[in-house]
């Protein structure tokens, strides 16, 4: 694979003096990895930005500025087969995994740099695939971050009509033989270059003119479906998810946060999950699309003051009735507008 590189986008260039690197984990695939150093002190700890499906690193340079505004070092990664990592099929659009250890490695690797080489308090903040992802990790001890953002996590797929059929469908196919396979009808198109209208993804018409372009013009960092293997294993991971004492064995202090009218994931699956977690809770903004972090202003507003409500917070905070005050504080700021709500530390603090 080629070396580590930004992709240098002159409309939407990666925030300043940022790092980038391979690292290799311990089943042998070579990670991109990147970093940046807050702009603004006192520093507040280390983020690690974990993407979902199909992403990449540079989609998120706002939301990386806008980290480094808060004092936060950030460190961020592309998952294998996706991204500026390693692909392991011939045909490199296809958005393939082969097991769930295999991200399982992935994100060891991401929580060893960031232990070498950052410094603590440590926090995640996941979308979807990633989020599902973090959360099996918590479970397990191994995700070593004080607190954790979810945002939409993979817990259940309401892009597909039949899940348990599929489910079944895809090992069939597997076990076949045809886990390289793109799913029927799938193809090399990313997602983010699809029309806007009827998209999945957001409801802010120049961000997605943004992504859009961006995964034009970067194709050898952009991919399109997944593969059969990809489908299979990300049923064995909601399926491990969904179990009754998986969200029980969560021991991270966790804010989830859905959205309303998500057509990728269930809002549903993800508050039935929230409501057993021990410490944590979940927010649902009601007018958002999949992807929280790239909608509209007012979206974006109501997120980032959840999120300066939640992170850092206090080293012995319980988390457990987070959402509820972070909800009560959200409607007293918001009902005056939504500009105050970006600002860092605007949100009420949890005790």
């Amino acid at each position: 694979m080629a070396e580590a590189a930004f992709f240098a986008d002159p409309d939407y260039p990666v925030p300043g003096h940022g790092k980038v690197w391979l690292a290799t984990t311990r089943d042998g695939a070579a990670l991109r990895l990147a970093s940046w150093h807050p702009t603004v002190k006192p520093v507040r700890g280390t983020i690690v930005l974990v993407q979902g499906r199909a992403e990449f690193i540079e989609r998120y340079s706002e939301t990386i500025a806008e980290l480094r505004r808060r004092g936060f070092h950030v460190l961020a990664f592309d998952w294998r087969g996706q991204g500026g990592s390693q692909r392991f099929v011939r045909r490199e659009r296809k958005g393939h995994v082969g097991r769930l250890k295999h991200y399982e490695a992935d994100l060891a690797l991401a929580m060893a740099e960031m232990q070498a080489k950052f410094p603590p308090p440590y926090f995640v903040l996941a979308h979807s695939m990633g989020a599902a992802l973090c959360l099996d990790a918590a479970r397990h001890g191994a995700l070593p971050v004080s607190r954790m953002v979810a945002l939409a996590p993979m817990l259940g797929l309401t892009m597909v009509k039949n899940p348990a059929g599929a489910s079944r469908l895809a090992s069939i196919l597997y076990w076949l033989g045809f886990g390289r396979a793109f799913v029927p009808g799938g193809g090399d198109t990313a997602i983010a270059t699809k029309p806007f209208a009827g998209n999945r993804l957001t409801s802010d018409p120049v961000r997605y003119a943004r992504n859009s372009r961006l995964s034009a013009q970067a194709r050898h960092l952009s991919i399109g479906d997944p593969t059969i293997a990809w489908v299979r294993n990300a049923f064995r991971l909601m399926a491990r998810l969904n179990a009754p004492s998986a969200a029980l064995d969560v021991k991270v202090p966790t804010l989830i946060i859905a959205a309303g009218k998500d057509p990728v994931v269930s809002t549903p699956a993800i508050e039935r999950f929230a409501a057993r977690l021990k410490t944590g809770s979940a927010l649902v903004f009601p007018e958002a699309r999949h992807e929280i972090l790239m909608e509209n202003d007012a979206i974006r507003a109501r997120f980032w003051a959840a999120f300066d409500a939640f992170i850092p917070g206090e080293d012995q905070a319980e988390a457990a009735s987070a959402g509820e005050k972070i909800e009560r504080g959200l409607m007293q700021r918001l009902a005056g507008g939504g500009d105050d709500a970006a600002s860092p530390g605007s949100a009420p603090a949890i005790p």
